[in-house]
């Protein structure tokens, strides 16, 4: 967003950043094998194609050092202020301005604010009973701790979403026995990863063309995917019988065969892909468990049946909370509503970017914006350009705050829910897609090219000005 506000000629912002340095997601997550799950070629911004790309879906330093270089290229770091962590934001009605205070008390003054925090950087641990008397390291996968030599230890890791499908193969090898709690099996395919060959970086570097195209095959082929997640799901039973031939071929016990076989509709839960995750079940020191965990104990975890096992390290692959809106930080827009109380009946937005009620503030990656099939970097470049727009008619206006009209808002939502309805992820099974309510209030019903057009310009009929 700052890059697309550089270009526009705009120099006047500031990023507020709780870190001490860029990077988010990967800069966060260095649990290894931590690698992204969309072929890099696509997982990049399209104003800054890197071609220096090794492998077909790239592991994490290689996703951090791009984004820095991408961070640098555009001198960011004048507009960066680091170790920044936003405690509240609240509007001014008189002033028309957001006020925002840090968490070491800081104050600052903003006309308009967006919000880049994404969704998913908040982890969540299971209730388990006992869990805070564990006398052993425990960590969640997403602030891995690196100081724990896990060589012959007893490691009991909890879920099976993601994260653990990459950490898992490369731990187990190292540790005495790994005991993995499975409480729904998750469709996973394989992830044919290649590394980028000479001629491959020789063309993608000195031919565009041939980048571009290599980009746009990879955006039509996972495109196509979305037929079967929001058109009609019964498309997706040819996949589903590729990948239950493939877990046939990977497990040969019957046994665990039978419990690494999900019951549910393919891509109601996250799809996840692998190449070495069943081969890693199978060696003899790794154990999967789908009975639940009823106590932690100092020493050990005790399933539901009774049974104890033994436990030096507990690791938490259990995932963020995806729906819990901008929580810890504390949103409050015109007549001092909270945005959390506003969002009691489950987080809205208008195009997953502005709020009824919080004029002035803008959104990337909102509600309703998440995806199933491809790149979120899509969805984001659409919010840019749809924000960018914005501010332009802001300029023509700069007294009005802006803010999108309540039942413009509603009707968008009401039609979002009515779409959700016909898709794959409304086929039985639950997910961190939705909220507690059962909700899904994280992803679009759609194609990403839909969205793209929906947010192509700053639709100034649907919102209220002043």
């Amino acid at each position: 967003m700052a890059i697309q506000l550089k270009k526009a000629g705009r120099s006047s912002f500031m990023i507020l950043e709780r870190s001490h340095e860029v990077g988010g997601t990967w800069r966060d997550n260095t649990y290894p094998g931590c690698a992204c799950d969309v072929p890099a070629m696509l997982y990049s911004f399209s104003f800054e194609r890197d071609r220096r790309w090794t492998r077909l879906y790239p592991q994490q330093p290689e996703l951090l050092a791009y984004l820095q270089r991408t961070a640098e290229a555009a001198d960011l770091s004048s507009h960066i202020r680091f170790g920044s962590d936003l405690s509240e934001a609240r509007f001014d009605e008189a002033a028309g301005v957001w006020n925002l205070r840090l968490a070491d008390g800081t104050q600052l003054r903003c006309g308009v604010l967006i919000s880049a925090m994404g969704p998913l950087n908040k982890p969540t641990y299971p209730a388990i009973p006992g869990r805070e008397r564990f006398a052993g390291p425990s960590f969640h996968s997403s602030a891995w701790d690196h100081s724990v030599d896990l060589r012959g230890k007893n490691v009991v890791v909890i879920g099976t979403g993601a994260s653990a499908i990459q950490f898992v193969p490369q731990i187990a090898p190292k540790v005495a026995t790994l005991t993995l709690f499975q409480r729904t099996p998750p469709w996973i395919i394989p992830r044919n990863d290649t590394a980028v060959g000479r001629r491959q970086a020789f063309a993608r570097k000195y031919l565009p063309l041939y980048a571009w195209l290599v980009r746009q095959t990879i955006y039509w082929t996972l495109e196509i995917r979305a037929l079967g997640f929001v058109v009609n799901p019964k498309l997706l039973e040819r996949q589903e019988r590729g990948v239950r031939a493939y877990l046939e071929r990977a497990v040969t016990d019957p046994v665990l065969r039978a419990k690494l076989t999900p019951n549910y509709r393919a891509g109601c839960k996250r799809i996840l892909i692998s190449d070495d995750y069943f081969p890693s079940l199978q060696r003899p020191n790794v154990e999967l468990v789908t009975t639940a965990l009823a106590e932690i104990r100092t020493r050990s975890v005790v399933a539901n049946d009774g049974r104890e096992i033994p436990a030096d390290v507990i690791i938490y692959g259990t995932g963020f909370a995806a729906t819990d809106g901008f929580a810890p930080v504390r949103v409050y827009g015109r007549a001092g509503i909270e945005i959390g109380a506003a969002w009691r009946d489950g987080m809205e937005a208008y195009l997953g970017t502005s709020v009824a009620g919080y004029p002035n503030l803008f959104l990337i990656i909102g509600p309703n914006t998440g995806l199933g099939h491809t790149s979120m970097v899509i969805m984001m470049e659409a919010q840019y350009r749809y924000i960018l727009d914005a501010l332009a008619a802001r300029d023509r206006a700069p007294s009005a705050p802006f803010e999108v009209k309540r039942d413009v808002q509603n009707a968008y939502n009401l039609d979002i829910q009515r779409r959700m309805r016909g898709t794959v992820w409304a086929t039985g099974c639950s997910s961190w897609y939705q909220d507690a309510r059962g909700k899904n209030v994280s992803l679009w019903p759609g194609f990403t090219f839909a969205f793209r057009k929906r947010t192509a310009r700053f639709d100034e009929e649907n919102y209220t000005k002043g």
